[in-house]
């Protein structure tokens, strides 16, 4: 019975790291770094909403799903 207990509690608190929200400027600061890290130097990167229709690739999702990060080169 403890060991249930425990494994719920385990589960309960792994589940609310899973739902924190990744704010938008800080990851596209990281992935910003890693593009430059990788020798790229000319590109953009949008912070769009996420059922907008965009040009690029989608490199990253934000704000709890509600916004995507679109990379384009050059």
């Amino acid at each position: 019975m403890v060991r249930l207990i425990v494994a719920a509690l385990v589960l309960g608190l792994s589940g609310s790291a899973w739902a924190q929200r990744k704010d938008c400027g800080e990851l596209k600061g990281e992935i910003e770094a890693k593009i430059k890290k990788n020798g790229v130097e000319k590109f953009t990167l949008d912070i769009v909403d996420a059922n907008a229709q965009a040009d690029g690739k989608v490199v990253g999702t934000c704000d709890g799903g509600e916004k995507k990060i679109v990379y384009k080169k050059g």
